[in-house]
């Protein structure tokens, strides 16, 4: 129907492909969409420097593909005592990637886990 035409002009269309080119035109734009993921690397309170440093590699990978990360230090038994540590652990982990992401919030506690979520940078 065209605008404000007097008297209204209406134009015959074949049904089928109406849905079809719109089908087309909602997979176009599917397509072109970027959906991130949300990835999720543990540590423990135990953790050597190497296994650190494997880690934040991985992570530079996922920031640098777009992706979030979740970083996720689950405290088991009498290291639930040394909460501080485990903040500083995550802290660390945070900081060495403080060139590809940047963390959404402070490091939080639930339950046994200290969580942090690392976003991307924006780049220009």
């Amino acid at each position: 129907m065209s605008g404000g035409t007097t008297p209204p002009v209406c134009k015959i269309l074949d049904y089928g492909k109406f849905k079809y080119d719109a089908l087309k035109k909602d997979k176009e734009i599917k397509k072109a969409q970027k959906i991130i993921e949300t990835k999720e690397v543990r540590l423990s309170m135990t953790i050597e420097e190497y296994d650190i440093a494997y880690r934040v590699a991985s992570a530079s990978k996922f920031l640098q593909e777009g992706n979030k990360v979740k970083v996720a230090l689950k405290m088991k038994g009498r290291e639930q005592a040394y909460v501080k540590k485990g903040i500083e652990i995550v802290k660390d982990f945070c900081e060495r990637l403080s060139e590809v992401g940047t963390t959404e919030k402070q490091p939080e506690l639930m339950g046994r886990n200290i969580f942090v979520i690392i976003s991307p940078k924006k780049t220009k």
